[in-house]
């Protein structure tokens, strides 16, 4: 069945659209079936994720036609399709009339992704009007809050420098206290990685209490705060509240230094909504594992990685993991930095869209994967600043010293990238950082060519 007139409508401008304020703007690469009449399939696509049906039914009305998602741009030739919805179609909350990111995807990425006319369908960018921005919960803290906390300008307070305990899956409880401790010493923030929260070999009760004592022993030993980011990740609303309480009462008096960290994909918005709206004095980190299913460039349906991060904003996420733009083990390039840009700045020219965040306040890009000091001056270079949170964890374990020295080194690297410095000479007056390049030596000889005869290191 054709739908083309009454679901696309190509007289549409998109900057009327835009100053209208009456409706979120969703970009797409889609590309039809063999067969398939391009402006048909987009305009069934609208209709599938608005108030289309396969037929005619006898209780379409006026209303529900004012209310049809309508294509308004396409490029056969670049798969470029662009479709407006209006604002009442997407569900608001009984509790307080609030826009939901569940409604939202249930119908530009719901059953539209599975029709039999459609090759593949793909977000890569979306605009929300002021109006819906107002209906969203934004993030209740942000980066300005851990800097106030370590005792930093509340302004390009700068890098803070971060570890995940290692291996991946975690250890004991005593062993991961310890390693705790030890990145303490010279760094500033711990996070649990995503498998962790209460194993059969770890349980919270018995981990969360030695990672307390930990805390507050390196806080004393070096006379500074130190922040953890505590996994309460569950399939249950119950159950992840649960985890939550018992954190903050067993921090106590440091409770303010805790994180909250959700594994926001794989747990779904309903989690992140929860951990946002229960606990807004903690900081809400967004950890992304799993995305790759569907924002890998290799995958051509779903949405791509700026939209899941600008999705996170929208949720209230504190944080939330960008990747390393090409300077570390994950797939992306150096232009990602564009997923950092949306979520930090309160406007910017996305790749369809530019929007304004109207004083919604920051979600803070989060590095991690494969990094260490060695990697960070170029990455400060690429991305213009260093207001991040770094979590390396094998650049802070595996430095050839301690996990202390590790942590010290990707601070001084980040010293480095500020005071414009050669890397090599800075090494030679900063020697966590120039044991760095006897730590990961694969990494040396690839960026610094030559840096054995100039530091005199060990061959």
């Amino acid at each position: 069945m054709d739908q083309s007139n009454r679901y696309a409508d190509l007289s549409l401008r998109e900057d009327e659209l835009i100053s209208g304020g009456k409706h979120i703007l969703v970009a797409y690469k889609m590309k039809p079936k063999a067969g398939y009449d391009y402006l048909q399939a987009a305009a069934h696509f609208a209709a599938e994720s608005s108030t289309g049906t396969n037929v005619e039914v006898c209780t379409t009305d006026d209303f529900t036609r004012g209310v049809d998602a309508l294509v308004y741009l396409i490029d056969e030739a670049s798969e470029e399709m662009r479709i407006a919805y209006p604002l009442d179609l997407f569900d608001r909350n009984v509790t307080d009339g609030r826009m939901m990111i569940v409604s939202f995807l249930t119908l530009v990425i719901g059953n539209n992704q599975g029709m039999g006319d459609i090759e593949h369908a793909k977000i890569y960018d979306f605009y929300v009007p002021e109006r819906a921005l107002q209906l969203f919960d934004g993030p209740a803290k942000d980066i300005s809050d851990m800097w106030r906390i370590l005792g930093r300008p509340v302004k390009d307070g700068g890098y803070i420098a971060g570890t995940i305990i290692k291996p991946k899956l975690g250890l004991r409880p005593e062993p991961f206290a310890k390693a705790a401790y030890q990145f303490w010493l010279g760094g500033d923030f711990i996070k649990n990685d995503e498998p962790q929260g209460n194993q059969v070999f770890a349980p919270m009760k018995k981990v969360m209490p030695l990672v307390v004592d930990a805390m507050k022993r390196a806080q004393d030993e070096t006379g500074q705060a130190k922040l953890f980011s505590a996994n309460i990740t569950a399939d249950d609303h119950y159950e992840m509240c649960a985890r939550a309480d018992y954190i903050l009462e067993t921090f106590g008096p440091d409770a303010d230094k805790v994180a909250f960290l959700v594994d926001g994909y794989v747990g779904g918005p309903g989690m992140v909504t929860t951990a946002r709206r229960q606990y807004p004095n903690q900081y809400l980190h967004y950890h992304r594992a799993g995305h790759g299913a569907v924002t890998s460039p290799s995958s051509k349906r779903g949405y791509d990685a700026y939209v899941l991060a600008k999705m996170a904003r929208l949720q209230g996420a504190s944080g939330i993991h960008v990747g390393t733009m090409g300077y570390g083990k994950m797939e992306g390039t150096a232009d990602d930095r564009a997923i950092a840009y949306i979520i930090e700045r309160d406007e910017y020219q996305g790749p369809a869209y530019f929007q304004k965040w109207y004083g919604m306040k920051p979600t803070t890009p989060i590095i991690s994967g494969g990094m260490n000091a060695l990697r960070l001056p170029g990455f400060f270079a690429n991305l213009g600043h260093g207001n991040v949170i770094n979590t390396s964890g094998g650049g802070s374990y595996g430095h050839i010293d301690s996990p202390a020295a590790g942590a010290i080194s990707l601070r001084q690297a980040y010293e480095c990238w500020q005071a414009g410095a050669d890397p090599i000479e800075w090494a030679r007056e900063h020697p966590e950082f120039a044991r760095a390049f006897e730590s990961f030596p694969g990494d040396a000889d690839t960026l610094y060519p030559g840096w054995r005869d100039k530091l005199g290191a060990h061959r």
